[in-house]
């Protein structure tokens, strides 16, 4: 089988907002490489949660990945985690995990693109991914009929597809976002990064997995 490499991700991990450069990257200088985005299911509480539990950890994280990965949180977003009494944000990972599954039916070949838009969507611009609202740009953006979209966000099937590639990362043992692997056969993954990873760092891996592969 030709290798697949897997990106491990989710869509309220800000770690993998500061990766979405680096992963971008990979995606253009390895064109010939399937690249499949798993939704990892980091925030899936059973009831909901606001996001004061976890404004002030944010609070000083986000600058930690500033630093480290180059990337700039938004004031938008900033707002819900300085004023967080104000806010009406209960984060869930499983909205933009469906957004993701009907997307990658559509264009399969830009899920990259369009897991690092969701990052931007959230951590840039400040909206609330568990708003049915908050993907309608994207919508234009990809040229994605809203009435078809709306119609699969709703629907138990895509829902489905998105608590499986839950269970999938589960079962790949992945215990941070993001993280990488490759598949090179029906039984065999390579663990390419977990957490954060240089670009620098990364792309020797990989053109070393790859040829010894060739």
């Amino acid at each position: 089988m030709n290798p697949i490499l897997f990106y491990c991700y989710d869509a309220y991990c800000g770690w993998c907002f500061g990766f979405s450069p680096i992963m971008k990257k990979i995606a253009a200088d390895f064109p010939n490489l399937q690249i499949e985005v798993l939704s990892g299911g980091m925030v899936l509480p059973e009831s909901p949660v606001h996001i004061s539990n976890t404004a002030g950890y944010i609070q000083k994280a986000y600058k930690t990945v500033e630093e480290y990965a180059g990337v700039e949180f938004g004031k938008d977003y900033l707002w819900h985690i300085n004023n967080p009494d104000l806010s009406d944000w209960y984060p869930n990972s499983e909205k933009p995990a469906i957004a993701l599954s009907i997307f990658k039916e559509i264009y399969p070949e830009k899920q990259v693109a369009f897991a690092a838009d969701l990052q931007e969507a959230l951590h840039v611009e400040g909206r609330d991914l568990t708003d049915d609202e908050s993907y309608r740009h994207l919508l234009e953006k990809y040229s994605i009929q809203p009435a078809l979209f709306y119609e699969k966000l709703k629907r138990e099937d895509y829902k489905e597809q998105a608590y499986y590639e839950f269970s999938l990362v589960k079962q790949l043992q992945v215990n941070g976002f993001p993280s990488l692997l490759v598949q090179t056969s029906e039984t065999k993954f390579h663990l390419l990064a977990r957490g954060f990873t240089t670009y620098d760092d990364l792309k020797p891996r990989l053109d070393n997995l790859l040829s010894t592969l060739s």
